[in-house]
């Protein structure tokens, strides 16, 4: 009898101990959701805009100001832009895939960089990537819709390009303008897994993105499969990765680049063409894969009519 008696005890203590832990986890769980609904903003879902608020945009860049070292406000003597660059066509000569296909760390290219947000939204302080592209108002960079936007658009965004070991040598940019196709912001579609941002740089209103880092000339219709470099800034590191491929049709709207080592962290990060033309960003199917495998959504029409709307914007 003393034993049945004891072993229900001891029944009744662990019991009680995983409830205190289911309670404990489901606080822990709400505190982050409203963490996270603490910065995401409706915007307007059903044009996919969204127009940053430009004092908790500051905020955001102080905050991230805080943790890194800032460059010089200068433009970088070797910044330019690559739209009038030649291309390098690699498909005819000078291209080789990485070998083993696997991703590995790289210098920081001034055109690519990392996607802080800061706060409590249980993402590491870098979450994303992304790439200036150019542009007319010479303030816009491309990354991956997911990167932007879950459940409404982030308000705590901030891009550092350049980005290696804690410094930002080209300073500090923050959202003045999110794009996103429709079809995202309303359930999520895979096939538009592409975002926009116009971005300034708190202190310094007369500078331009684009005359600091340079920037990669968009492609649409690309032919497939093509050589290409994909390139992002893993959550866990402080240095850039990247990986040469080559991108192949995952049907239509899908392209799939086989590389190993590309982790979380480097969605939105490029895929890039002959040099310095963009054809994709790591996300689309399966929130941009795998350990093994990335995906990107092709540069059709559908990313042309998101890229000229944002631009006119």
């Amino acid at each position: 009898m003393s034993n049945e008696v004891r072993g229900r005890g001891l029944r009744a203590t662990a019991l009680a101990a995983v409830l205190v832990a289911l309670l404990l986890a489901g606080g822990w769980y709400v505190w982050e959701l409203r963490g996270i609904a603490a910065h995401r903003a409706d915007g307007d879902p059903a044009e996919g805009s969204y127009q940053q608020d430009p004092e908790r945009a500051d905020r955001t860049a102080f905050a991230v100001l805080e943790s890194v070292t800032q460059g010089s406000p200068e433009p970088a003597p070797d910044a330019k832009t690559s739209a009038g660059a030649a291309p390098e066509r690699w498909r005819s000569g000078g291209w080789q895939p990485s070998d083993p296909l696997e991703a590995r760390p790289v210098p920081a290219s001034p055109s690519i960089g990392a996607l802080f947000s800061p706060g409590d939204d249980a993402d590491p302080d870098h979450h994303c990537s992304a790439v200036v592209v150019h542009s007319p108002g010479g303030d816009l960079i491309a990354t991956a819709a997911h990167c932007v936007y879950g459940g409404g658009f982030r308000t705590n965004l901030a891009f550092a390009p350049g980005y290696r070991d804690g410094a930002a040598p080209y300073g500090v940019w923050v959202p003045t303008r999110i794009d996103v196709d429709p079809r995202w912001a309303e359930d999520q579609d895979p096939d538009h897994d592409l975002a926009f941002v116009h971005l300034r740089r708190p202190g310094y209103p007369e500078q331009r993105l684009e005359d600091i880092t340079g920037a990669e000339t968009i492609g649409f219709g690309t032919e497939l499969p093509a050589p290409t470099r994909l390139v992002g800034y893993p959550n866990d590191s402080e240095a850039p990765v990247d990986c040469r491929t080559t991108a192949v049709a995952a049907g239509p709207t899908q392209q799939r680049l086989d590389c190993a080592g590309v982790p979380n962290g480097t969605s939105g990060g490029p895929v890039l063409t002959d040099g310095h033309t963009l054809i994709g960003v790591i996300g689309g199917r399966d929130g941009g894969g795998d350990d093994e495998t990335s995906y990107s959504i092709r540069f059709g029409d559908d990313a042309r009519t998101l890229y000229e709307r944002s631009v006119r914007a």
